[in-house]
């Protein structure tokens, strides 16, 4: 059985990761309802308003993700409006994916840190659950995505890359969008991958001790995202470079929810009274992550141009 063939089977099977992303989301919402109710907190700081404020925020995420699970497995969720299920599942992709990936070494590292740090032990038993909650998600919820995307929006899946498209397409304004989105994707993927690698040049040198493991990798995969968005991004556009429309729309859509969400949720993070300060100087900082912010919207909003003028092609020939 060819490679293909084994993905379209997978997402065939969109009821069943659609009940496990659902399952798996479960350990992750119980452990935030208690915490934001003072319950099994690791430490006495996380009883502070803030922290009690963020998890509720995690609580509502984590209803969302189970409610989009059920969406995605059932007839009743075809009829959502499509800005209803398509701008959590961006924000959620973006996550999700590229920390899955970086999830085995993270994963570990973040217990051993918080012993060493004196957490309180039932933390390392909460830690466990969360890790298998976001594994859980990570791989069935995109997963019961794909079957639902198949069964919606046929075009993302079927036919080549190069159609032709009809009279009155914006083909022309998003090549340009594009070359400009991906400029800026290589350079900031350059930035990330320079720092990753351990070059010093815009970290305050104060904060050069702080680097570590997690720093690193964050660095690492956003600048091989950003790499991998850009090439999504002009394979679409241009239409060459790519037999299966699927695989740089992925990576464009990947990558342009990476590129917004992670700095959504740094900013977030950075009003706990816990924050650590950011490594960067101060206007590098800003710059790379609202950099970041920018080319991820901009991103998303070219893949949609796309695949309305893709749709209105595959529709007008049937």
């Amino acid at each position: 059985m060819t490679i293909k063939n084994t993905i379209s089977q997978l997402i065939k099977k969109r009821k069943i990761w659609g009940y496990g992303a659902a399952i798996t989301i479960l350990p992750y919402l119980l452990i935030k309802i208690a915490w934001t109710f003072g319950l099994f907190m690791p430490t006495e700081q996380m009883g502070d308003l803030s922290w009690r404020t963020a998890n509720a925020i995690t609580i509502v995420l984590a209803a969302v993700g189970i409610l989009l699970a059920f969406a995605f497995s059932m007839a009743w969720g075809e009829r959502l409006p499509a800005w209803l299920v398509a701008f959590p599942v961006w924000i959620g992709t973006g996550l999700l994916i590229p920390m899955l990936l970086l999830a085995p070494i993270l994963a570990p590292a973040a217990i051993t840190h918080d012993q060493q740090a004196g957490s309180s032990g039932i933390w390392i038993y909460e830690q466990i659950f969360v890790i298998i909650s976001l594994l859980g998600v990570g791989i069935c919820l995109p997963l019961a995505l794909a079957g639902y995307a198949k069964t919606r929006w046929p075009e993302v899946f079927a036919g080549p890359l190069d159609i032709e498209l009809l009279p009155g397409n914006s083909k022309k304004l998003y090549i340009t969008l594009a070359r400009l989105v991906s400029a800026g994707c290589i350079l900031l993927g350059f930035i990330k991958v320079f720092w990753a690698s351990g070059g010093t040049i815009g970290i305050n040198p104060a904060m050069l001790d702080n680097r570590d493991l997690w720093w690193h990798l964050l660095s690492l995969s956003t600048g091989l995202w950003a790499f991998a968005g850009s090439w999504g991004l002009l394979v679409l556009t241009k239409q060459r470079g790519s037999r299966s429309f699927f695989l740089p729309m992925t990576a464009a859509w990947i990558s342009s929810g990476m590129l917004f969400s992670y700095n959504l949720f740094n900013r977030l993070s950075a009003t706990r009274p816990d924050a650590q300060p950011t490594l960067e100087s101060p206007l590098v900082h800003v710059l790379t992550t609202e950099l970041s912010s920018i080319l991820g919207v901009t991103m998303g909003i070219v893949v949609l141009m796309v695949l309305h003028d893709r749709r209105r092609a595959m529709r007008g020939t049937e």
